[in-house]
């Protein structure tokens, strides 16, 4: 390879090491991950142009995908392509997994123990304070002031809180009914669009993964013991993590509204105290949070079931990246696809906001447990830089006091 010449050259190892290094010790979530990548890549080392990695940036956000874990996989691509992207992402998210993976055999281990339990006592009533500060960051951010996409968000959240479930069709028709008020197509713009690379093959593997999933692993599928290490439900761990993970726009709390949807109410993987710990243990480790999916995994079965869910999650949001990285520069700002990804995205955010009142209303089982949801919440509200990992880790302290004092 040869760099240009305004570009320091650097070799696939050394950009492999510093994936390596981000996903150990990047802590603050996406956007602190985006930024970490743009300080360290592009302004001191030199190695990306500010046009690269805007360019993946801008990917990462209209493109399903955890956020973070995308725009790694576009800049490994810059350079050396599929290799590249491969080793990047891997590099990225392989130290967080480790991390999801150990502390699911201490969850399972020793799950039962008054200190465990007390600790997710307090980390899980905090999680639903981060998780409502992550819904309004992401809808003032992303909705604004546009009252069609706020509409949109509304009818989500109410959708999510009355069914407490993710009817995922709805994204794709929030995202065709912006584009059509938007853009206001004729049949031939709208034959052209929907025929789309980027477009046909959001809908594609949407539509197969759950197609598939419905008619061959849905409730009626195998019921396994979660030890169980049955073909069967590994199978059906893996085609539900990928339709999961192909519906997460932007922040990786998007996946939650999915994950529990299907892991706690429809297939009854976990309890909502389970899930919530999960989520818990997303905001105590570094990486993409996203990565919670390899500690479901775990304890639904077994080291086996964490790597499948893991892969499965992620497989979506680096097959997308490589094929649409070539053709990104053509589609990337086109207004049709600009819209039909804002409507997503606010369909999004919308059942985000509706997951956290769906979680509160099962999680939040006293007083303590309210009163820390509210804490948080309005710690993280009063006090935006407060890095979360050091909300969670004060909550579980706090869980470890309180936690004997109210009888459990």
């Amino acid at each position: 390879m040869t760099a240009p010449q305004n570009l320091t050259p650097y070799s696939l190892w050394q950009l492999t090491l510093y994936f390596l290094r981000l996903g150990a010790l990047g802590f603050g979530g996406p956007v602190a991950l985006v930024g970490f990548m743009h300080r360290d890549l592009v302004e001191e080392r030199h190695w990306i142009t500010e046009a690269d990695y805007k360019e993946g940036l801008a990917l990462a956000q209209i493109a399903p995908g955890p956020l973070a874990a995308q725009l790694a996989i576009y800049l490994g691509y810059v350079h050396y392509r599929i290799l590249g992207a491969t080793l990047a992402g891997l590099a990225f998210v392989l130290p967080s997994f480790l991390m999801v993976v150990a502390l699911g055999m201490a969850y399972v281990s020793y799950g039962g123990l008054p200190w465990m339990q007390a600790v997710f006592y307090g980390v899980g009533a905090a999680v639903l304070g981060i998780m409502a500060i992550g819904a309004h960051k992401l809808s003032t951010k992303s909705i604004g002031k546009d009252k069609l996409l706020w509409g949109i968000f509304g009818v989500l959240a109410a959708v999510t809180i009355i069914t407490q479930s993710e009817i995922a069709w709805l994204f794709i028709a929030a995202g065709l009914l912006v584009w059509v008020i938007r853009c206001k197509p004729n049949l031939k713009d709208m034959l052209s669009f929907v025929t789309s690379k980027v477009v046909l093959g959001l809908i594609a593997l949407s539509v197969a993964l759950w197609m598939l999933y419905e008619n061959y692993f849905g409730q009626s599928a195998i019921e396994s013991n979660a030890a169980s290490l049955d073909p069967g439900l590994l199978t059906q761990i893996g085609l539900f993590f990928a339709k999961a993970g192909t519906f997460v726009f932007g922040s990786g709390l998007a996946i939650v509204p999915f994950l529990y949807a299907g892991t706690v109410t429809e297939h009854h993987w976990l309890t909502d105290r389970q899930f919530v710990d999960a989520v818990a243990v997303a905001m105590i480790t570094p990486g993409p949070v996203v990565i919670t999916t390899g500690f479901i995994g775990y304890l639904v079965a077994g080291l086996p079931g964490a790597v499948m869910a893991a892969v499965a999650t992620f497989l979506p949001c680096y097959l997308i990246t490589i094929v649409s990285a070539p053709h990104f520069k053509k589609w990337g700002k086109n207004p049709s696809v600009i819209a039909f990804v804002d409507g997503i995205t606010a369909a999004a955010i919308g059942a985000i906001a509706g997951s956290v009142v769906v979680i509160a209303q099962r999680s939040v089982s006293d007083i303590p447990t309210a009163l820390l949801a509210v804490g948080a919440t309005a710690l993280l509200w009063k006090f935006k830089k407060i890095p979360e990992p050091v909300l969670v880790i004060s909550a579980a302290l706090i869980g470890l006091v309180v936690y004997p004092l109210v009888g459990h």
